[in-house]
């Protein structure tokens, strides 16, 4: 199922969540648009430009994800989307200055996802329990393109239980576990052969009770005669990706498995009970993988689907290299 276009926006400097995604799979750009909900502008701190710096527009962010004060699961990156494109001779410097400080120590790098998305994630996923700090000293650098920092931004936030889902589209299961004991294992269906669901891992990009989907908003049919066609609200909707993946209970397929066998337009179908069920369980941040399926891997930057590239991918995209994060 889908609903109309729209932006990851998870996170923002001082806060909101996510408005729009796109449809079940089906339809709509496989990478997200770098475009969160707009930030603050009142930033934690502020200051003028460095005076040995020559004048010119401010280099900004966008955003910073995870929302500061938040509690996420164990494959959420660090997300940091600026204003204007940061030109490629920049971003080693601009990573030095966004410093990563936990609790207990972790091994993980910056990745640029074009020039104005940079995600930060461990190797391995986060230890539960652990405390993360971003700091975002930003005041006097440049971008590269003639823009300079204005401000500092610091987001602070903590990993919670580790939660995860493991989705097997031709078991038709979900296996459901929580700090590494099994809790459940659910009956799925996924994307049908016209409508394949992306195979890999996504972290949870946000959850709603309630989403309106429709599948002429992302070209998979406008003609109200079509078997295709669909223009629902349905309950339990858990985002996966910004092109439109989710895990939720769907009308046209209340009782999924292998009995039923119907597939998606891309999504994850769960009963109704067990929708219900699992909505409660997951965060922002919680891995969703998902193997058996023939489209292949999502794009990384299709939501927040960073463990998707292996570590030697992930450090290709890297302008400052691996390192430890800082004492917190």
């Amino acid at each position: 199922m889908g609903r109309r276009k729209g932006s990851i926006g998870i996170a923002l400097v001082t806060g909101a969540v996510l408005v729009g995604a796109s449809a079940c799979g089906g339809g709509g750009s496989d990478k997200a648009s770098g475009g969160d909900s707009k930030a603050s502008d009142k930033p934690t701190v502020s200051s003028s430009p460095s005076p040995t710096k020559p004048a010119g527009p401010p280099m900004l962010l966008d955003t910073i994800t995870p929302q500061t004060g938040t509690t996420v699961g164990v494959a959420m990156p660090i997300s940091v989307i600026f204003t204007n494109p940061v030109s490629a001779k920049a971003r080693a410097t601009v990573e030095k200055h966004m410093k990563v400080s936990a609790s207990q120590s972790v091994v993980g790098a910056w990745h640029w996802m074009g020039d104005k998305r940079a995600d930060w994630r461990p190797k391995t996923y986060w230890p539960s329990g652990t405390t993360v700090k971003i700091d975002a000293d930003m005041t006097g650098v440049s971008n590269g393109n003639g823009r300079y920092g204005v401000h500092n931004y610091t987001h602070t936030f903590k990993v919670g239980d580790d939660v995860r889902a493991d989705v097997s589209v031709t078991n038709h299961t979900m296996k459901v576990t929580k700090n590494g004991q099994a809790v459940r294992t659910l009956s799925i269906n996924a994307g049908s052969a016209q409508y394949p669901t992306w195979d890999g891992t996504m972290a949870v990009i946000d959850k709603q009770e309630k989403v309106h989907m429709t599948s002429c908003s992302v070209g998979i049919s406008c003609d109200k005669g079509s078997p295709n066609y669909y223009d629902l609200t349905l309950p339990w909707d858990i985002h996966l990706t910004q092109s439109g993946t989710y895990v939720h209970y769907s009308t046209g397929d209340p009782n999924p498995g292998t009995g039923s066998a119907r597939g998606s337009h891309g999504c994850v179908h769960l009963s109704l009970s067990d929708a219900k069920w699992f909505y409660g369980q997951v965060k922002q941040g919680d891995p969703i993988t998902i193997t058996g399926s023939p489209r292949g891997k999502a794009p990384a930057d299709n939501g927040y689907a960073d463990f998707n590239l292996d570590w030697s991918q992930w450090l290709a995209g890297s302008g400052s290299g691996e390192g430890s994060t800082a004492a917190l």
